[in-house]
């Protein structure tokens, strides 16, 4: 039986980082995965595919009706879906083919197979080929998490599905129906809708994107409506049913909305389905969550967990400072996740982008702050790329001018948001950002504008 320091159950983004990490600091480390590619939901059906169809939809929308603005026109434009997927599937095989490679570079032993924990430092590990043991004198869990669907509603693949379903698609749908407005939904819904599908959105709350800042979630309502969308907001699913040709979606109080394709996104659960979590004594919330304490530590001592196994925002990078945090702890002393400096994205178009608290947080906790908004309108680089929708939020203490939080709803403000990001990791202040340079034709100076408003000293408006 092989025997390692650290045996890593789950290749996603929290997995095989943190056995990276492991192996840089010394460690025999072994990664089990049940999927014959490495990179987890993210890479496999998840985060990149998922931006390769959008950077795809967005250049063919882009083409249709964004050149002729600019003196360039393109006639004869169609939709090659088969070559679409086939970009979207290269480019998950050479990411997951890259961590094969970083596996083999930091000498980590991988095994193919479900595991499962038997007690004590034991895997089972089991295959179609085998089944074997290996142990561990640390077990990392980390599973990651699968779509959740709607009591009484079941995936189809056909009719009702998920999120891998909606990144794959052979043809166009006529008319979508996504059951959920939050991050997911409103992703892929864009999509599909730029490639020519009908799409409505269907929100059990009154809003979309719950979480998020609320005044951007009503800007963004109020653009995605403008791109085409259809909302149905405090919207209650009680059924999914279909003839053999199309789907009927219920909804209590109103019309049922008949479509081609239903997209549920209603959330992600815990993937713990056959892990052994009861025979190893490890606790689990009533959620479906494992429970573990400011380490990463279960309740069974030498097993520890991290990413959407444990809950908090369900966020590839999120899961990546988990699993380096858990390893630095275990053999180096020290390892920390700052949960307030965990930036979200919602990569529709545009862009809408977050970090630390909203107002709404701010507001219950009786916290003071000042807050400064800036328009990409009023922006040089936004004006002259013919993105001027939307604006950066800064909010910053009242009286220590310390930034609290960051809401962005625009062109690139996923990559904008990390100047914030870092800002809120150091502590940095909105004069800090107002004070530092920021070069001109850029976005980002709509983060410094953003900055000098919070003191209401902006220069450009």
């Amino acid at each position: 039986m092989s025997k390692f320091d650290l045996v890593v159950i789950g290749a996603g983004p929290g997995g095989y980082v943190a056995a990276i990490r492991a192996a840089q600091l010394g460690k025999s480390v072994a990664i089990v995965e049940k999927e014959r590619q490495l990179g987890g939901t993210c890479l496999r059906v998840g985060c990149i595919p998922s931006k390769a169809l959008l950077e795809s939809s967005h250049l063919y929308e882009h083409a249709g009706h964004g050149f002729a603005s600019r003196g360039i026109k393109v006639s004869g434009l169609e939709i090659d879906l088969d070559a679409m997927m086939n970009q979207k599937q290269g480019v998950v095989d050479t990411l997951a083919g890259g961590i094969d490679g970083l596996m083999k570079k930091n000498k980590i032993e991988r095994f193919f197979g479900h595991a499962t924990l038997t007690g004590g430092s034991t895997v089972q590990i089991a295959s179609d080929e085998k089944t074997e043991e290996i142990t561990g004198e640390a077990i990392l869990l980390a599973t990651g998490s699968t779509p959740a669907s709607l009591p009484g509603i079941d995936f189809d693949s056909q009719f009702v599905g998920s999120s891998t379903d909606a990144i794959a698609y052979e043809e166009v749908p006529k008319h979508l129906v996504v059951i959920g407005g939050g991050v997911i939904g409103l992703e892929l819904g864009t999509v599909w809708r730029r490639l020519g599908s009908q799409v409505t959105v269907l929100e059990y709350l009154d809003r979309i994107l719950p979480g998020m800042d609320n005044e951007l979630a009503k800007d963004a309502l109020r653009i995605f409506k403008k791109q085409g969308l259809e909302f149905h907001l405090g919207a209650r699913v009680t059924g999914v049913s279909n003839d053999g040709k199309q789907a009927t979606v219920t909804i209590d109080g109103q019309d049922p909305i008949t479509c081609d394709k239903v997209l549920m996104a209603v959330g992600r659960r815990a993937n713990t389905e056959n892990l052994g979590l009861e025979t190893a004594k490890v606790e689990v919330d009533k959620r479906g969550f494992v429970v573990v304490d400011q380490h990463y530590k279960t309740s069974a001592g030498n097993i520890y967990a991290i990413g959407d196994l444990i809950g908090g925002a369900m966020l590839a990078h999120k899961a990546e400072e988990e699993g380096l945090a858990c390893v630095e702890q275990l053999y180096s002393g020290y390892g920390h996740v700052n949960y307030n400096a965990i930036p979200g994205v919602v990569y529709t178009d545009p862009e809408i982008a977050s970090v630390g608290k909203t107002e709404e947080e701010l507001k219950e906790a009786g916290i003071a702050y000042n807050k400064g908004m800036f328009p990409f309108i009023a922006n040089g680089r936004a004006k002259a790329s013919g993105t001027v929708d939307g604006k950066v939020k800064i909010l910053a203490h009242k009286e220590t001018d310390r930034i609290l939080g960051a809401h962005i709803i625009g062109p690139h403000a996923g990559e904008l948001i990390a100047e914030c990001v870092v800002a809120i990791e150091f502590g940095a202040s909105a004069e800090d950002i107002a004070r530092s340079s920021h070069a001109h034709p850029t976005l980002s100076e709509v983060i410094k504008e953003a900055a000098l408003a919070v003191d209401g000293r902006t220069i450009h408006m």
